[in-house]
């Protein structure tokens, strides 16, 4: 019997409630006599909601399947205040510097890639650890799931397990308080202005994450121009169909099949030819000069030794069209003199420090670490201290806790660094995200196309916390690098 079927099979989670409850019962009927309400019973109501404190009573895992249609992890996290449900994304690639994503490895389901070992860690061993803690608690609550795990890449439990636990206490935690998720994150974080990011929508896709031959990973662009979140997305959704109507008057309707997160996957393999396709339908927008565009290039994915393969997916081209580092970095300068290009990811290897070094001391554009950082704190604190870029890319998922994943964005903050909150090409309908960067106030939000219900959760979510916050909302639009 595990240790979950244990407590429930006792009531033990039900017989702390009925031990906290009784005792806060007693003390709404006095209050309730002393005040000499006149509604009594909404008044003991009123009184006992907010005078019982939250605690951990159960922690509940099980196996649900992302949008790639691959096993993640789901948790429900029940306090006395309710049950809190979170979910963790994962990635089609991983490194040996990020938390281990923990999968079972049998071949025979899922293809080796269920998570019946998380989903039990959880259940057995993090949800006996939890049960009685404040949600409010949330450093607390990572850092006893990170000695338990007692590894430093979260190997024997799984990141997945422990990121999912974390994120549901958050959301606990936020309602403990009875502030907004947003607030609490802030809270957290010592963070005293909230700020809503400017959205960077994918809008083609390559490398990985879609089967043409284009060896870059995706061309996206920013709205810098617009006024509100609102705006933003509006202008991130036109600019999207219009490149849908665009793509098909050249290459047919089949070249308007989308990759894993909803950006078309047209049959092209050079950057150039998907870098004119976005300037054409920006230009039929009409929103030209409110819109600039930004490449993430994953190099790590066609590096081969010290060259880069851009023909890498083309099998009779590969090996035909290699690049070196210094042949890059021309590329790059040409591409941002001639494309309004103002943010460049990953533009070469994980190891080539080298070149990304040269390149960002250019100033040419902001330069995003992804694959070369890993949301790692060592290799963030490498890249400051070696001036390797100038900008983070935090996936959650990486790193494995709220208060790790606040921490490094810190450190990158603390270098006047900017701040990309990213999704991952396996994401589930969780928005967590979205009030992450809200919260930490990173100014910029990575969650895919404006389409496909997994990346929208989070830009709607944006547009709920942008409509709460009211006159008190303050998007961050073209100062979104500063």
């Amino acid at each position: 019997m595990s240790v979950q079927e244990y407590l429930d099979k006792h009531m033990l989670s039900r017989r702390i409630e009925d031990a906290v409850n009784a005792a806060v019962r007693e003390d709404a009927v006095n209050a309730a006599v002393r005040a000499k309400t006149l509604d009594p019973v909404l008044f003991i109501s009123n009184h006992m909601r907010k005078s019982v404190p939250s605690v951990i009573t159960k922690v509940k895992a099980r196996q649900i399947l992302d949008s790639r249609g691959i096993p993640t992890v789901e948790v429900d996290l029940h306090t006395n205040k309710g049950v809190f449900r979170a979910s963790v994304p994962s990635g089609a690639s991983s490194g040996m510097y990020e938390a281990i994503e923990l999968r079972d490895g049998e071949k025979g389901t899922y293809l080796g890639n269920s998570v019946n070992r998380a989903v039990k860690n959880i259940n057995e061993k993090i949800s006996v650890a939890l049960v009685g803690m404040d949600p409010t608690l949330q450093s607390q609550i990572d850092q006893i799931m990170i000695d338990l795990d007692r590894t430093e890449n979260k190997s024997e439990l799984g990141a997945n397990a422990i990121l999912a636990v974390s994120i549901a206490a958050c959301k606990a935690g936020a309602t403990e308080k009875e502030v907004p998720l947003y607030k609490h994150i802030a809270d957290l974080s010592g963070q005293t202005s909230l700020l809503l990011p400017i959205p960077v929508f994918t809008l083609v896709t390559g490398g990985k994450h879609a089967g043409n031959n284009l060896a870059i990973q995706e061309i996206m662009i920013l709205p810098v121009g617009s006024k509100t979140f609102e705006e933003a997305l509006q202008i991130g959704s036109e600019t999207y169909h219009h490149l849908k109507v665009v793509i098909t008057e050249k290459y047919g309707a089949y070249g308007c099949n989308v990759g894993e997160d909803g950006g078309f996957a047209p049959d092209i393999s050079s950057l150039r030819d998907g870098l004119d396709l976005v300037q054409e339908a920006i230009g039929r927008t009409g929103y030209k000069e409110k819109i600039k565009i930004a490449i993430g290039v994953a190099a790590t994915e066609f590096c081969i030794g010290t060259k880069y393969d851009l023909d890498f997916k083309t099998p009779n081209k590969s090996g035909q069209n290699f690049k070196s580092g210094q042949d890059m970095i021309d590329m790059y300068k040409e591409l941002c003199a001639d494309y309004p290009v103002v943010s460049i990811e990953d533009p070469f290897d994980k190891e080539d420090w080298e070149h990304v070094k040269y390149f960002s001391s250019l100033g040419m554009c902001q330069v995003v670490g992804d694959d070369l950082l890993m949301s790692n704190p060592k290799r963030i604190e490498r890249a400051i201290q070696e001036n390797a870029c100038n900008a983070l890319l935090l996936k959650v998922n990486q790193i494995g806790t709220v208060t790790e994943a606040i921490e490094v964005v810190k450190m990158a903050k603390d270098a006047q660094w900017g701040v990309v909150i990213s999704q991952r090409s396996g994401e589930t309908e969780e928005s967590f995200i979205a009030d992450l960067s809200v919260g930490l106030a990173t100014g910029q939000i990575k969650a895919g196309a404006p389409c496909r219900g997994e990346r929208l959760a989070k830009y709607n979510q944006l547009l709920r916390i942008e409509q709460e916050l009211g006159d008190q909302a303050f998007y961050i639009g073209e100062k979104w690098r500063t």
